[in-house]
């Protein structure tokens, strides 16, 4: 699943490209990809159809285009394999579209969004008083977000008497990090994905935050990371910060800061990547 740097990537994209432009039709292609309106398809691109489109937003993983002048935006799922494309209007279709947005300008591209396995889509929803999707307004602010508090986060760690990965994927409390970039931040700051969040002191826990917020500037840096054709820009290019993780996807691997062999162990139907040497786990678990 594209997480915050990957989704950051798609709104700048998003700004650049499409920001300002005025819808002139919208041709849904799939059902799927429309199933979080409930109204359908037809209702779907006839509520879209002479709008204009604001400055793209996004809060963690979540992505939405606001309408100017309404307090209506359009949520964008990326899903596993979800994509928003800017292609030119004379560009063969992908085999995957299922929404095509065109505009009522002469830039000569307009908006797609692609999606292989058909568990992301675009739906229509009004915004709260802060301007989210109200679907979304439960989600936390990311750790990129400015107005994120560092003192309510490690307050809210304390109290939730859980463990230390199992936090930082908790969307209610800091949102935008998933499995690849808590991975990343838990080796940086040596810290086994299993530790009891209610041992994290204010330092520590403020040291893994700025981990997290490090490894996420990363890749930013360069695209986001993409293991495969599926994770890319609006303009359909693969992000490099792959080639840079520490942790994820390196089992057996020789530790990049003291050469253990990487281990990789099951974790709430996924893999978590850590050294046993630099993150010992707890002693419940040793």
């Amino acid at each position: 699943m594209p997480e915050l740097p990957e989704v950051e990537v798609v709104r700048r994209g998003l700004a650049r490209w499409v920001a300002g432009r005025t819808i002139a039709a919208v041709e849904v292609l799939h059902p799927r990809a429309v199933r979080r309106h409930p109204a359908g398809g037809a209702d779907f691109a006839a509520r879209l159809t002479g709008e204009t489109i604001g400055v793209p937003q996004r809060r963690g993983k979540y992505l939405w285009l606001p309408l100017e002048g309404r307090e209506l935006s359009v949520l964008g799922h990326l899903g596993m394999s979800g994509q928003l494309l800017v292609q030119p209007e004379d560009a063969a279709d992908e085999k995957h579209l299922r929404i095509r947005v065109r505009f009522d300008d002469a830039a000569g591209t307009e908006l797609r969004f692609v999606d292989q396995r058909t568990f992301g889509g675009l739906s229509l929803h009004e915004n709260t008083p802060d301007g989210l999707p109200d679907v979304i307004a439960h989600i936390a602010r990311d750790p990129l977000d400015p107005l994120f508090d560092d003192a309510a986060y490690h307050a809210a760690l304390r109290a939730k008497r859980s463990t230390v990965k199992r936090a930082l994927l908790d969307q209610s409390l800091i949102s935008g990090v998933g499995n690849i970039y808590a991975d990343e931040a838990l080796w940086r700051a040596r810290l086994h994905y299993e530790r009891p969040t209610a041992t994290l002191t204010r330092p520590r826990s403020a040291e893994l935050l700025g981990h997290v917020r490090d490894v996420m500037n990363a890749a930013l840096a360069v695209g986001g990371t993409s293991f495969d054709s599926l994770y890319v820009n609006v303009n359909g290019e693969s992000g490099y910060f792959d080639r840079s993780l520490d942790a994820y996807g390196r089992e057996d691997e020789p530790c990049r800061r003291c050469g253990t062999p990487m281990r990789r162990r099951p974790w709430m139907n996924r893999s978590s990547y850590f050294c046993p040497r630099c993150q010992r786990p707890p002693r419940l678990l040793s």
